[in-house]
């Protein structure tokens, strides 16, 4: 049965948001009438795209959907104020246009990052009695102890998620132990499903490496273990290089990526001698499937952190979306994912001793066993983290919270198998 579903999102395509982009493209394929609202792009570079123009009156419609944009403060939010301003300007954009936007909704679903906050707080007040699913990727764990600075605005953010999460109709989790975090928050714990984020498909798929990802990837037989992405404070690289450096004769590690932490690691692999570290620029994403086909192994890290326990990186679903074995150098719940498929090997995080023995036992794994590993991480990925399989489940909560449908309290655990 179709419903008239609302979407408000900080981010949207042409930025790269594709979990509420994907979402409503398929909400509106399966005859639904979508409504998004969300602001004009300038991710991640802070500046509006190059033939964007910020105005109040911007629609773009195709089939069943429609793109309101509204105008937000831009910017890189590199401090508190700058940051704050942003969000609480697309507040006040979302909530002033929402008024006759969003009219006539059967449910709204937010895609909940911190920075949609406020908006989502003003949103609600505004439409009264339309209920709301939340999609929750952070949840904001400071106290807000101390009342100056920074944690003045903590201690606001952490106050408006508490009024959304008791008012919420559904909440979705994209990560399993988010739940007991926005349950501590104030969410009714009846009202809370897991909902795992899922990658593009159009693009991380398995595919056969050709021969320049082979050239790029490889310089001989040793087995390879490849980190993609961000090299930042939140993955600790560090510890990677480090592992690697204990076994320069048996594995290479290739890091593809840059950021903010580049110049230290590529300072300590120079400092330790690790000529099996080797450094790739960035590349396009429709460039990764091939590099993940040429390495044996994708590795995943998070720093030992507690807001990363109930953390699944994108690069998680990436990775096993495109049948790669995965080395996973995390704590919580991207560990536990890891594990529970039998799609790779695991340690705990910020241990190099623990991750250079689980290089050296991936290097001896035959390879067979290894295009074993990324089959069944596959075919977990299929069973509980596609875009089938999430856009189901957020199309159920959507009519549970439109009264079209009851939740069995079987559900009440999560959806995952």
């Amino acid at each position: 049965m179709s419903v008239r579903i609302g979407i408000l999102s900080y981010h949207f395509p042409p930025e790269p948001a594709f979990i509420p982009g994907s979402l409503a493209e398929e909400l509106a394929a399966r005859g639904h009438e979508v409504r998004v609202l969300t602001g004009f792009p300038d991710y991640p570079g802070g500046h509006v795209y190059p033939g964007w123009r910020q105005r109040w009156h911007h629609e773009t419609h195709s089939r069943q959907l429609t793109v309101r944009r509204v105008p937000r403060y831009p910017g890189r939010a590199t401090s508190t104020r700058g940051r704050m301003a942003n969000y609480l300007s697309f507040a006040g954009s979302a909530t002033w246009v929402a008024r006759r936007y969003f009219t006539d909704l059967d449910a709204l679903y937010v895609f909940q990052l911190p920075a949609t906050t406020f908006a989502t707080a003003g949103v609600l007040r505004l439409l009264g009695q339309v209920p709301a699913v939340l999609h929750v990727q952070d949840v904001w764990t400071r106290d807000g102890a101390e009342e100056t600075g920074e944690d003045r605005w903590a201690a606001r953010m952490g106050s408006a998620m508490t009024r959304i999460f008791r008012t919420a109709a559904r909440i979705a989790v994209a990560a399993p132990s988010m739940r007991d975090l926005v349950v501590a928050a104030g969410a009714d714990p009846t009202r809370v499903r897991e909902v795992l984020n899922w990658t593009d498909e159009r693009i991380f798929h398995p595919v056969t490496p050709g021969v320049a990802a082979r050239q790029l990837v490889r310089r001989d037989g040793r087995c390879v273990v490849m980190h993609a992405g961000t090299i930042g404070a939140r993955q600790g690289l560090e510890t990677a290089v480090r592992a690697a450096a204990a076994l320069d004769r048996t594995m290479d590690l290739v890091l593809v990526g840059s950021g903010a932490d580049e110049r230290r690691v590529r300072g300590l692999a120079a400092e330790l001698g690790a000529d099996n570290v080797r450094f790739v620029e960035r590349r396009s994403p429709v460039d990764m499937p091939e590099l993940y086909a040429a390495a044996d192994y994708q590795l995943v890290m998070l720093r030992d952190l507690p807001e990363l326990r109930g953390t699944v990186p994108g690069k998680l679903q990436a990775a096993l979306s495109c049948a790669a074995p995965v080395v996973a150098s995390a704590g919580g719940d991207t560990a536990e994912l890891v594990e529970r498929a039998r799609a790779g090997l695991s340690c705990p995080p910020e241990d190099w001793a623990a991750l250079a023995d689980r290089f050296w036992l991936a290097a001896t794994i035959p390879p067979p066993a290894r295009v074993e590993m990324g089959r069944r991480g596959r075919s977990a990925y299929l069973r509980e983290m596609s875009l089938p399989a999430g856009v189901d489940r957020i199309e159920r909560l959507l009519h549970e919270a439109a009264g079209r449908a009851a939740a069995p309290v079987s559900e009440l655990r999560g959806n995952l198998a």
